[in-house]
């Protein structure tokens, strides 16, 4: 079924957004004022910097915004031995979620091996806080990004994910299509970076992701709110 307007509810899109925290320069007030966006949308969780992750389980105590934290961010060269230990402050801290950047010169070189390791590292040291493993598209070829999906299902990774929102260019529904063809069933697709507007998201769950990390939050579902109101009223006349 076509994912439309009229076949999707606010509720039920605020359940696939990721609302994202992540830009260098947001200050504490920043963090406050998305935690409060995300409280008031109820969407599934805010993705925060690490360092932010004690606050935003703070602030979304007695929510059920979860909080979600990246790894190894936004270049994933980190070692990986850092990136575990990373991922393991961050859920001691009350990370319900991870979004780790795999090492992309590696997966670029055809290091496969030190790929699938090095998620595998960020998947144990996770435990049962889902993985999201970002791949960043901009910078791989069709046959690189199949690859990286690939090695990230074998590591035990729940998610695959297009981009960090850093590169140049972020998630494409030819991306997220030929994503979720190269994982199985049960690995779900996240589409991130430059997904500003509902028809974006709407055009991206149709290529099959199921969860999206945005920071035009708010835009987004008011849109949706705005035309499901257009949609009854135009019926009733």
């Amino acid at each position: 079924m076509t994912i439309t307007p009229a076949t999707v509810t606010v509720e039920q899109v605020a359940q696939m957004i990721d609302h994202a925290l992540l830009r260098p320069e947001l200050t504490v007030r920043d963090i406050h004022q998305g935690c409060a966006v995300a409280t008031q949308y109820q969407v599934i969780s805010v993705c925060v910097r690490p360092s932010d992750v004690p606050l935003a389980v703070k602030l979304l105590d007695g929510t059920r915004v979860l909080v979600g934290t990246v790894i190894g961010f936004p270049h994933g060269s980190i070692a990986s031995p850092i990136k575990a230990a990373e991922t393991e402050l961050a859920v001691e801290q009350g990370a319900a979620e991870v979004d780790m950047v795999l090492n992309i010169g590696w997966l670029r070189s055809g290091e496969l091996d030190a790929v699938e390791a090095d998620i595998r590292a960020v998947v144990e040291a996770a435990g049962a806080a889902p993985v999201k493993v970002i791949l960043e598209t901009a910078y791989l070829t069709n046959e690189e990004k199949v690859a990286g999906c690939q090695a990230a299902e074998r590591a035990g990774a729940d998610f695959v994910k297009t981009s960090t929102g850093f590169a140049p260019s972020g998630a494409t529904a030819a991306d997220v299509t030929l994503m979720r063809a190269s994982v199985s069933p049960h690995i779900e697709v996240k589409a991130s970076g430059g997904v500003r507007t509902l028809d974006q998201l709407l055009e991206l769950a149709n290529a099959g992701a199921t969860r999206f990390g945005a920071s035009a939050t708010a835009d987004i579902l008011d849109d949706l709110a705005r035309r499901r109101e257009s949609a009854v009223a135009s019926a009733s006349t």
